[in-house]
């Protein structure tokens, strides 16, 4: 088959063959006809997030596309039907293999490149606000960088499902515009505010019930800051640092605070699973009606990978980039 693979000699991906994968007794083959960037890719490329053993070594950690074939043991897929879902790797191809327990069906409300723009920052929003986080019913929620594919499908979640107030940060007016438009309540250019005294002055100090951080270093004592009582915080990536300098544990201990990074790609196939199942059944009919969607900055062939993802380098995206997969 087609597969997008990595040139070592000028690390650029370029159009080469691979082996088509073959599906196990519970595994579902699909033909691909769209997947989405991650930034897990970028890091992959540059030879900096090393691939799960036993995975495809191929980017791409999730894809919508058409069952081809399915293994002995599949009682709920056919071929011929539409699929989602989350990947461990192998979506940069013309064939993926899928568990069973991990494809979603795909709505016909929702196109192709809509379909794969939801499992991985969905799931990963799910699992931060949900698994992780504790979010319950009108809560109040700081998600850091709200245009990006995790924190549009974060404030949906934490809006339409829990009713939350939602803050979110971002870095240009357009994308603060976006994060209106999905739902949250306060939104703040963390390029010239500074989001502590803006909540402080919007909502008073020690409000926030919940934070979910991309950031890192640079905001470890802005998050304590403004977290509440019995707060919690999940860190989900590290952008603008890993090291905090000097740190103090007195507000963890008086604010009695939960903090816990987190991650997707490496958690177990039962755990996936259980995400994903768990994902489906409270948010299939919103997506199925629109009040959740995807939001989607821009589609590529699959052809111009390389200028898709330097609009993610570059930190242009408002929401995910989609690559289709053509012949």
């Amino acid at each position: 088959m087609k597969a997008l693979i990595i040139d070592p000699s000028t690390s650029r991906m370029v159009l080469g063959e691979h082996p088509k994968p073959e599906p196990g007794p519970q595994d579902l083959l699909v033909k691909i006809n769209a997947t989405a960037l991650n930034r897990a890719d970028l890091l992959q490329k540059a030879g900096k997030y090393p691939v799960p053993e036993g995975e495809s070594p191929i980017l791409g950690l999730e894809m919508s596309g058409v069952v081809e074939a399915v293994g002995d043991r599949v009682e709920a897929f056919s071929p011929g039907e539409a699929v989602f879902g989350l990947l461990p790797g192998g979506g940069y191809a013309e064939y993926c293999v899928i568990p069973e327990g991990m494809a979603i069906p795909k709505p016909e409300s929702l196109s192709f490149e809509e379909a794969a723009a939801i499992p991985e920052v969905f799931l990963t929003a799910w699992q931060a606000l949900i698994w992780e986080g504790r979010i319950i019913d009108n809560e109040t929620v700081l998600i850091h960088a709200g245009a990006s594919g995790v924190g549009t499908a974060a404030i949906q979640l934490a809006k339409q499902l829990f009713g939350a107030t939602v803050i979110t940060t971002a870095s240009r007016q357009e994308k603060l515009d976006l994060c209106r438009t999905l739902g949250a309540d306060l939104t703040i250019n963390y390029q010239s505010d500074d989001f502590p005294q803006v909540i402080g002055k919007e909502l008073g100090g020690n409000h926030l019930n919940l934070v979910i951080d991309f950031v890192g270093s640079p905001y470890w004592e802005k998050n304590i800051d403004v977290m509440a009582m019995d707060g919690r915080m999940v860190i989900l990536s590290m952008l603008g640092g890993a090291t905090v300098e000097k740190m103090s544990l007195v507000p963890i201990l008086r604010k009695r605070l939960t903090i816990c990074g987190s991650t997707l790609r490496n958690r177990s196939k039962p755990y996936k699973e259980e995400l994903t199942r768990s994902f489906w059944y409270k948010s299939r009919e919103h997506l199925e009606q629109g009040t959740i969607r995807p939001v989607i900055d821009s589609v590529y062939s699959w052809k111009e990978v390389e200028k898709a993802h330097q609009r993610m380098k570059d930190n242009e995206n408002a929401g995910k980039i989609i690559l289709r997969v053509e012949p």
